[in-house]
């Protein structure tokens, strides 16, 4: 079975990703684009910024082609030097601000990166890095965002005079762990970008009215795609976090009216956790959309009754940039436990998890395959690897889904969290889901671990609420009194908290090698 959406009005990618920031500063260049805690930008000011850093790359020769490296948290130094980079006809990879030594070289090495703009807090770490790679230039940004770049202001806030190819050029080199686990760069052309942020702007009905709360960090490419391109693709407001803090997002979304916040379960967990969320008022909440992790179904829930808005759950990768589903954002339309409909001009299919050459059919069970203009081009210098997951336009995620007969998908798992047990196929989201459930536990998850009979057994990690407590065999008897014998969780180990990333979401390998 193979499903796409035509219905929706066409997606015209035929511009430069920095080409959106240019319209939205010609239609209306004294609307606000960004607000942070020190600095409000317009649209005009914005493009001007953008320009002028361009055009300093340009000077110190950077050329197209060249790669740039972003080291900086949300803040309009990012927006303004990631925009102007794509000016100067650069490709952007953006690194973690988490990021060790040798995390950041490795990405300097890999993407041959010429240029790199940071703090001056991590200026010592690059230049430590520096040592071991081709990087040319280190530009440090001022930490007070009212000066912006002192290296701006002698430059041109003409716009570089560089051609770009939207279907071959790339905008950014993106890293991840992949389908297979080790750290690449999916290779993002303009129109991957551009048409991402068309398509995701349909799915969420968005408006240069709307108020979006970037809290996702902008080096990862959920945030960069939902809480950057997309709202400068619509000329809407963007209020930046540095990083996410319930307390400031709940502050943020009240003060400045927010109407789309895009995150991760854990965010609206910790969101709804807030002992000030009464407080404040959310109602200015049009929607929210998860995404990154499964959300858990009394999360989701809860949420949409605190708001008044819908909280809708999407599906994507980094090597789609990402989204490639979304659930449909009215609230009679939303089906828990679904990541919704395929984005316009997206192409969907379920094929059989140990070849992908054979299609399944609806309700079948297998590794979902997706085919759309947000397709990455490949992973970088890396033939064989992209070779294994695009085949004839076809990307194969490596996630467990299937699709209904509305044509909803539905996620199951991840091909590589799967769990074998005696032969059967355990999916830990089923059993997360049925551990959420239970009055006391805050956060968990599940993973396999190896057994010498069975091959691999279920093993929950727990975090519990402030104030509750349970145990293990409590645990047990509530999640395997609901699922066959051979689901049952076998062991429960109760933790302060889980392990996540930068984007909130969970580091399941790290579980894994605790066991």
């Amino acid at each position: 079975m193979s499903v796409s959406d035509l219905s929706s009005p066409p997606i015209h990618a035929t511009e430069s990703l920095h080409g959106l920031l240019k319209k939205a500063a010609k239609t209306n260049p004294d609307k606000t684009a960004l607000v942070s805690a020190t600095l409000e930008v317009t649209y005009g000011e914005l493009d001007a910024f953008a320009n002028q850093f361009g055009n300093e790359l340009v000077k110190r020769g950077v050329v197209k082609g060249d790669r740039v490296a972003l080291l900086l948290p949300n803040s309009p130094q990012f927006v303004a030097s990631f925009f102007g980079a794509l000016k100067a006809g650069a490709t952007v990879t953006a690194i973690n601000p988490l990021h060790r030594e040798r995390e950041v070289t490795y990405q300097l090495l890999d993407s041959g990166a010429k240029a790199i703009v940071t703090l001056e807090s991590h200026k010592p770490l690059v230049d430590k890095a520096k040592e071991n790679t081709p990087l040319e230039h280190i530009i440090v940004t001022a930490t007070d965002e009212d000066t912006f770049f002192g290296l701006t202001k002698e430059a041109s806030s003409n716009k570089p005079d560089v051609y770009i190819n939207p279907d071959e050029d790339l905008a950014a080199l993106q890293y991840t762990g992949g389908t297979t686990g080790t750290p690449k760069a999916a290779m993002l052309t303009h129109r991957n970008l551009t048409a991402n942020a068309a398509q995701f702007a349909q799915a969420i009905k968005g408006t240069s009215s709307d108020v979006f709360l970037t809290a996702l960090p902008l080096f990862h490419i959920y945030g960069l795609t939902t809480s950057l391109t997309t709202p400068v693709s619509l000329g809407a407001k963007m209020m930046l976090l540095p990083k996410f803090e319930p307390a400031k997002a709940l502050e943020a979304i009240q003060r400045h009216k927010v109407t789309v916040f895009c995150g991760v379960p854990t965010m609206y967990q910790y969101l709804l956790a807030s002992p000030d969320l009464e407080r404040y008022d959310l109602r200015s909440i049009r929607v929210c959309i998860s995404g990154a992790a499964p959300l858990p179904p009394q999360v989701q829930k809860c949420f949409m009754e605190v708001t008044g808005g819908v909280l809708a759950e999407g599906y994507g990768l980094s090597e789609a940039s990402p989204v490639t589903h979304c659930s449909p954002v009215e609230r009679v339309r939303v089906r828990v436990g679904s990541v919704g409909l395929p984005l316009p001009e997206t192409e969907v299919r379920i094929v059989d998890a140990e070849t992908g050459t054979r299609t399944l059919q609806v309700g079948e069970v297998g590794e979902l395959a997706v085919k759309g203009l947000q397709v990455m081009a490949g992973y970088w210098n890396r033939p064989a690897e992209t070779a294994s997951v695009l085949r004839d336009g076809w990307l194969l995620t490596g996630d467990i889904a299937r699709i209904d007969s509305d044509s909803y998908l539905v996620i199951v798992d991840r091909k590589k969290d799967l769990i074998k047990h005696n032969g059967y196929s355990v999916y830990p989201r089923e059993l997360e889901d049925i551990l959420y459930e239970h009055p006391a536990v805050k956060q968990c998850a599940v993973v396999g671990k190896a057994d010498a009979k069975a091959g691999e057994n279920p093993v929950a990690y727990v975090v519990l609420k402030e104030g509750s407590a349970a145990s293990t065999e409590e645990i047990k008897s509530y999640v395997n009194g609901k699922v066959a014998a051979y689901k049952a969780v076998r062991e429960v180990i109760f933790l302060q908290e889980l392990p996540l990333n930068a984007a909130g979401k969970v580091l399941k390998r790290n579980l894994r090698e605790r066991i």
